[in-house]
């Protein structure tokens, strides 16, 4: 438990293993938010402007890779119990939070400062995370955190809602880029993962991020970034904030739906700055494949006069690749897959 910076961070002190090497520091932090990041209704495709919505997706998705969503269905009092239930947890004693901690991520939930590989790390990024597999959730919810009280059931809706969210706006991407409807069903969505970050003040945010520059690696993500902004998007080479819209979700496209779109919709680079004043918890539901579910550009794609630009791959391969691109270890995940 000593590692983690719930544990010993006062805001006054910045270690040397949290310092990011010159040209992967965010600098000037206070980046102006964009307005350009499209905030969509979404509740507006359940009826007569369904191809406004989709269109809107869709060339969010190819433009920016990211965009929020209002009018979503989500009950309100389940977002403010949801983040009230995170705020309480990191706030637990560290005794009541020992029995989580560990590297194991095939366990239903783990606590962790960093990332899982802590040790082998060069730098490390400002933030504790609790991580929780979530599929199949009656079952995965019964190894989660026991406390606070409620804590399984408020998250065991909060992520169906997610899920639901997500799986509706795949359903509206299956129409805009002309697959059959279900596409994205079954073996390609059936994993589900919520990942829980908390970043304390940060004595210096230009020399550290909460989340280094990444990808996500499978096929959608349904972010909770709450009402304290620290997400950025690199577009055309520049950093770009995404403010936080109250009780909205951003929405990002994954690796594994670049690939599958044969490249249409894009998977950009995004990290997390952090705040001097103000800690931050933000909550990011991954659906992704199956480990075994192969993955590939989709047929009705291909055979519609486009080549094929990506190699088929099993996902549990493409993240291990995921894995060494975000280790630094290799320069893109895509790299292996290009034909």
């Amino acid at each position: 438990m000593e590692k983690f910076l719930s544990s010993w961070s006062d805001g006054e002190k910045l270690p040397e293993s949290y310092i990011f090497p010159p040209g992967k520091r965010p600098g000037k932090v206070a980046i102006t938010t964009s307005k350009n990041i499209p905030v969509i209704d979404i509740g507006k495709a359940e009826g007569l402007d369904r191809s406004v919505i989709i269109q809107q997706i869709m060339q969010a998705s190819q433009e920016f890779g990211f965009f929020q969503v209002i009018n979503h269905g989500v009950p309100y009092t389940l977002l403010n119990d949801t983040r009230g239930v995170f705020e309480e947890f990191f706030v637990l004693p560290a005794e009541e939070k020992t029995d989580l901690c560990s590297s194991d991520e095939s366990k239903s939930c783990i606590y962790l400062t960093s990332n899982v590989d802590f040790d082998r790390e060069k730098y490390h990024n400002w933030r504790d995370t609790l991580r929780l597999n979530c599929a199949p959730l009656e079952e995965r919810k019964q190894g989660w955190a026991p406390k606070p009280a409620k804590f399984r059931d408020i998250v065991g809706d909060f992520t169906t809602e997610a899920n639901n969210l997500g799986l509706r706006i795949l359903e509206l991407i299956c129409e805009g880029l002309g697959l059959e409807g279900g596409y994205f069903g079954k073996e390609m969505s059936r994993d589900q993962l919520l990942v829980v970050h908390h970043y304390p003040p940060c004595p210096n945010p230009s020399l550290t991020l909460g989340t280094r520059s990444h990808k996500d690696p499978g096929l959608i993500t349904i972010l909770l970034q709450g009402n304290i902004s620290g997400l950025q998007v690199l577009k055309d080479g520049e950093w770009i904030g995404i403010k936080a819209v109250p009780d909205a979700f951003v929405v990002n496209v994954g690796c594994v739906l670049q690939l599958v779109s044969n490249g249409k919709l894009q998977s950009v680079e995004h990290r997390v700055v952090t705040n001097k004043e103000r800690s931050r918890i933000s909550a990011a539901f991954f659906i992704t494949p199956e480990s075994n579910c192969v993955v590939e550009p989709a047929k009705d794609i291909v055979n519609a006069g486009n080549c094929p630009i990506y190699k088929s791959v099993r996902f549990a391969d493409f993240v291990k690749m995921f894995k060494a691109a975000y280790n630094g270890e290799v320069d893109d995940v895509f790299g292996s897959y290009m034909i």
